[in-house]
């Protein structure tokens, strides 16, 4: 019945990478390791991630008339992904600026070039993809308006998955249409009504506090209107919301040299295998060991395993 997999509808961009000792402090200067350019955007890495796994999976993206456009593209195409739905024009190719630490904790900058540019116009003229697809995948690299967007041009019976990065508050049309909503601390807290990771969240239920715990968070993100929610947990693992109760799922446990990426291959494998049939707390725990592979390399599409790596891990 339908020719995809998974569609993901999202950002394509440069990762413009540079190692450092530490991250500067504001008005400081740090000297970093050579620069290194690998194709990134969440969209895109969730595509390049899902499609390395064996799903079929196509890409509706907006990309600049530029070299870095032409890497992201040769990227996909490499990966197995559909490139029928990445337009080309309208803006320069987006960019992500990113400092990677000895740890392998990342802080990063994006500027959205062609990404701001993929309009609900696009979406509407994409709808074949939409019914061809069991399992949408979003994130908000791109407008809210666009993802807004695909809610609606969403066909019956299939499922959307949305990792709110960077986190913002969400309509309710857009929460209702989850299943799930996939969040880490920081964007769990944005939603819920809290400006700073690391502090109680706070404001989500006419102002009510919420508690620290990510069980708390969890179910508080259920009642604003998603079908399910994942919250990720790095080191900690994850744990999965739904009518069904609140599940914790286990981390692996692996030595992580580089964290860019592994929160988009996390998210692709989810959504592939709950299209395939997996419950909730089977697809998470799959995508846990996925994750686990991927932040065991540098870089964020070249991080990417493969089903048979994953059963090796």
């Amino acid at each position: 019945m339908y020719d995809y997999d998974l569609l993901v509808v999202g950002s394509a961009n440069a990762d413009l990478v540079i190692g450092v000792e530490r991250r500067p402090a504001a008005g400081e200067t740090v000297l970093g390791s050579d620069l290194a350019v690998h194709p990134g955007g969440k969209g895109a890495n969730q595509a390049v991630a899902a499609a390395r796994l064996g799903a079929r999976t196509a890409l509706l993206a907006r990309i600049g008339d530029d070299a870095y456009g032409r890497l992201l593209l040769d990227s996909q195409r490499a990966a197995g992904v559909d490139t029928v739905g990445v337009l080309v024009g309208g803006a320069p190719t987006g960019v992500a600026l990113i400092t990677v630490d000895p740890s392998g904790d990342n802080s990063i900058v994006v500027s959205p070039g062609a990404n701001g540019r993929l309009t609900p116009e696009d979406v509407r003229a994409a709808a074949g993809l939409f019914h061809a697809s069991r399992v949408v995948s979003a994130q908000l690299e791109i407008p809210l308006e666009t993802v807004v967007e695909v809610v609606r041009s969403l066909a019956p019976g299939s499922r959307f998955v949305l990792n709110p990065s960077p986190p913002r508050l969400l309509p309710a049309e857009v929460l209702a249409a989850c299943d799930p909503l996939i969040v880490n601390e920081h964007e769990a807290k944005v939603i819920l009504g809290g400006a700073e990771a690391g502090g109680a969240a706070g404001g989500a239920a006419g102002g009510a506090a919420v508690g620290d715990r990510p069980e708390d968070w969890a179910r508080v993100l259920l009642a604003k209107g998603p079908k399910s929610v994942v919250v990720t947990l790095g080191s900690q693992g994850a744990l999965v919301a739904s009518a069904e109760g609140v599940e914790r799922v286990a981390a692996v446990k692996v030595e992580a040299v580089d964290t860019t990426g592994a929160g988009d291959s996390f998210t692709a494998a989810l959504a592939w295998k709950l299209g395939a049939g997996s419950s909730l707390p089977e697809a998470a725990a799959y995508a846990a060991r996925v994750g686990a592979v991927a932040v065991t390399r540098r870089g964020a599409q070249e991080s990417f395993p493969t089903a048979a790596e994953v059963e090796a891990r």
